[in-house]
């Protein structure tokens, strides 16, 4: 009954007039209840009456809030409006001239300032990895980071340092790959290069640098191996600049760096060596006139102090007769103690030192084969320290038994400390030697604060004169002293001991315990 009279209400088009409530009221109950009755399977309500009839939906199935906000907006874009505003023809804003991409600031900085801030960059970190990076910001970073000035220093590592063998030789080969295009277009104006860790190539690297880096002025080797005379006469012919050498901790032949030095010696001002078994034939090199210019030597003529701990100097007969060098002139300290008898003799010390007028400290330990007549001959006349001790050695040994007063006599206006411990020179050497110290009453001129003469044949009387003739004696060793007393064999330390020593000695009494 409800879709015939929808077909009729549809047929008649009758006017549709949605009223208010209240107004259905008026109606019959007969409407109202066949309202209630319309089935609703179709999705609507039709609620008919003689002036109207009015479609309402139905329940139906509820559906989604989005659902229902998408059948809204759909039905706004369906309005008249909507299809009035669609069927008006779109206009398109007129065509604009292309603009190219703002470079950004990088490009607006001038090059100078760009060198002046990446200069700052490369003295703080080097200029690696940074100038590479730099290079692939802009065209004008690019020609900023090319620029040879700012690769002035540079150290060189293969990335697999520490792996296995065959990994290594394969890290090597391939940063010489790279380094065969940056030598030329990089490093033309090199002044200080680091090569760490190289074991298989280090040839081919240093032919590059020879070839393409005529300003190197200083060459670090650390942890190499394999160099090789002719690689370094390579570097000291291509690298006029060159005068600084450290091949510390590499595996260098000495006939390399002495042939080197032969080439590169007359402009060579620092020089630093690890002691191994060929240091010998190098110093040897060095004592000649190869470098007359040497200020720094460790492992120079202008060294200040040189010390050769435990050398063992070998000395070589010569044929021909050697012309001595101009030696070290500026040297203060030299040091050549040994924990075991060495080979340095009066003709070595000789060798080193005759142009060392300026020597402060001479620490000879373990030297037995030095004599006082070749101390006396040295040409430094304010030796302040003096050291001669012989420690676990004498009894194997033959001692001089003269020539302490040669010593005491040239220096005592100078020494400060003066060690004789295991000297076998006689009691009356040494009191004839220990009582210049005595020659000047009250001995104000004297600067003596510390004697060794642990192991000596000293006598109580020669004590007892010097610790009356040096009152700025801080510090005096007396042990193993077989002609002393029993308990004052010992070290004193401080005035008061050394004050009571000489109290004890002269009264023969031992030291209260």
């Amino acid at each position: 009954m409800a879709s015939g009279a929808a077909a009729r209400a549809l047929g008649a088009r009758r006017r549709v007039r949605v009223e208010h409530p209240a107004a259905a009221r008026t109606r019959s109950a007969e409407d109202w209840w066949w309202d209630r009755l319309a089935p609703s399977g179709s999705g609507y309500h039709l609620l008919q009456s003689d002036s109207m009839l009015l479609v309402l939906p139905g329940p139906g199935p509820a559906r989604p809030r989005s659902q229902r906000r998408a059948a809204r907006r759909a039905q706004r874009l369906r309005s008249p409006g909507s299809r009035t505003a669609e069927a008006k023809p779109r206009t398109t804003p007129a065509p604009t001239p292309l603009q190219e991409p703002d470079p950004g600031w990088g490009d607006r900085v001038p090059l100078e300032i760009l060198l002046q801030i990446f200069g700052l960059l490369v003295a703080a970190d080097g200029p690696i990895p940074f100038l590479g990076r730099a290079a692939r910001v802009c065209r004008r970073w690019n020609e900023a980071a090319s620029q040879p000035a700012l690769w002035h220093t540079l150290t060189l590592s293969p990335p697999l340092a520490g792996r296995p063998a065959k990994s290594g030789a394969k890290a090597e080969k391939k940063l010489l790959s790279s380094l065969e295009w940056l030598m030329p277009n990089r490093l033309s104006q090199l002044r200080r290069l680091t090569l760490i860790h190289w074991k298989f190539q280090i040839h081919p690297v240093l032919k590059l640098v020879s070839e393409s880096c005529p300003w190197l002025t200083f060459l670090k080797l650390s942890d190499c191996h394999g160099v090789t005379p002719d690689a370094l006469i390579m570097l000291a012919k291509a690298c006029p600049q060159l005068h600084s050498l450290d091949i510390q901790h590499s595996m260098v032949e000495s006939t390399a760096v002495v042939s080197f030095l032969e080439e590169a010696g007359s402009r060579m001002r620092k020089l630093w060596l690890t002691y191994n078994s060929q240091t010998t034939a190098i110093l040897g090199a060095l004592l000649g006139s190869c470098c007359p210019q040497l200020q720094v030597l460790e492992p120079g003529p202008r060294s200040q102090v040189l010390r050769l701990l435990n050398l063992m100097w070998l000395p070589k007969p010569s044929r021909r007769a050697m012309t001595p060098g101009p030696g070290f002139p500026s040297l203060e300290e030299l040091c050549l103690a040994s924990s075991t008898c060495n080979f340095v003799s009066n003709e070595v010390l000789g060798r080193l030192l005759h142009g060392s007028p300026h020597l402060r400290l001479l620490d000879l330990r373990g030297c037995a084969r030095i004599t006082p007549a070749g101390l006396h001959d040295l040409p430094c006349q304010e030796l302040e320290q003096l050291h001669l001790g012989l420690y676990g050695m004498s009894d194997r040994l033959t001692l001089a038994k003269e020539g302490s007063p040669l010593l005491t006599q040239k220096w005592c206006h100078s020494l400060r400390e003066l060690d004789l411990s295991g000297q076998g020179f006689s009691e009356k050497d040494l009191e004839q030697a220990l009582a210049v110290f005595s020659g000047t009453p009250g001995g104000s001129h004297l600067a003596l604060c510390s004697l060794n003469l642990r192991g000596t044949q000293v006598t109580p009387g020669t004590v007892s004169s010097v610790i009356n003739s040096c009152p700025g004696l801080l510090h005096l060793n007396l042990e193993s002293c077989r002609c002393l007393p029993r308990g004052l064999k010992r070290a004193y330390r401080g005035p008061e001991e050394v004050q009571w020593c000489l109290e004890q000695l002269l009264t023969t009494l031992p030291y209260p315990s």
